[in-house]
C-alpha cells in the first residue's frame, strides 16, 4: 500500500509539470499582418489627381452641374473603380473617359473614386409631375406583362444602390440617366448585360419618366 501510495503520489506531481511542458512546447502565436498601406486609398492624392483630370467636367465636389455628365460624389468606390477601369479598357466606349482614363494607374483610380465617394451629393428635383408618377411605378413595381423588374430591387427603394454592387441613382441628373438608359438598349454601352436586358424593354417615355423620377429621389 505504501509503495502504491508514493506512485501515485508521484504521479499527481509530474503532471502539473507535464501541462508546463507541453506550454513552453507550443510555438508562440504569429501575430495577424496589419493590413498594407499600399491596400488603402490615398485621399490627398484622390483628391490632387480628381482636381487636375475630373473636376473641370464633374466640378470640384463631384456634383456636376452640367446635366449631361454625372454626379460622382457619394457613388460607390467600387462601382466608379470598375467604370474608369472599363473605360481604359475600351469596354465602356467614351472618347473623352478614354483619355481621362488612361492617364490614371489602377492606384490612381481608387484613390480617386474613394475621394470623391467622400463628398456629399447635393440633391435634384423631379420637374414633370405626369412623368415622375409613371416613373415612380416602373421604379418601384417593373412593368409585369414585359416583365421589367423593379429598379428599386437592385438600386434600393431610395436610390441607394447597393455598394460593390449597383450604382447610386439618388439625384443624378435626368439628362444623364436618360442618355444611359437609351445607350443600354440601343447597344451603344454594353459593359452592363444586365441593364441591356432591361432597357431594351423599355419605350422612350418611360426612360425619360424613370430618370425624371430617380432625380427626385432622396
Amino acid at each position: 500500500m505504501k509503495l502504491f501510495a508514493h506512485l501515485l503520489i508521484a504521479a499527481f506531481l509530474a503532471v502539473p509539470a507535464f501541462f508546463a511542458f507541453s506550454q513552453e512546447a507550443k510555438p508562440a502565436a504569429v501575430p495577424a499582418a496589419a493590413p498594407s498601406s499600399a491596400d488603402k486609398p490615398d485621399l490627398a492624392k484622390g483628391e490632387a489627381s480628381f482636381m487636375a483630370v475630373c473636376a473641370a467636367c464633374h466640378a470640384p465636389d463631384g456634383n456636376s452641374l452640367i446635366p449631361v455628365n454625372p454626379k460622382l460624389a457619394q457613388q460607390h468606390p467600387q462601382y466608379l473603380i470598375k467604370q474608369l477601369q472599363e473605360f481604359k479598357a475600351g469596354k465602356r466606349a467614351n472618347p473623352i473617359m478614354l483619355g481621362m482614363a488612361t492617364t490614371l494607374s489602377d492606384s490612381d483610380m481608387k484613390n480617386v473614386a474613394y475621394w470623391v465617394s467622400s463628398k456629399k451629393a447635393t440633391p435634384s428635383v423631379a420637374k414633370d409631375k405626369e412623368l415622375v408618377m409613371l416613373g415612380e411605378r416602373i421604379y418601384r413595381g417593373g412593368i409585369a406583362d414585359r416583365q421589367v423588374p423593379a429598379c428599386a430591387g437592385c438600386h434600393s427603394p431610395n436610390g441607394a444602390g447597393i455598394p460593390a454592387q449597383f450604382p447610386r441613382l439618388s439625384g443624378q441628373h435626368a439628362e444623364y440617366a436618360v442618355a444611359q438608359l437609351t445607350a443600354f438598349r440601343d447597344g451603344v454601352r454594353g459593359n452592363s448585360l444586365q441593364m441591356t436586358q432591361v432597357a431594351a424593354k423599355l419605350n422612350d417615355r418611360e426612360i425619360r419618366a424613370l430618370a425624371d423620377y430617380v432625380a427626385g429621389l432622396r
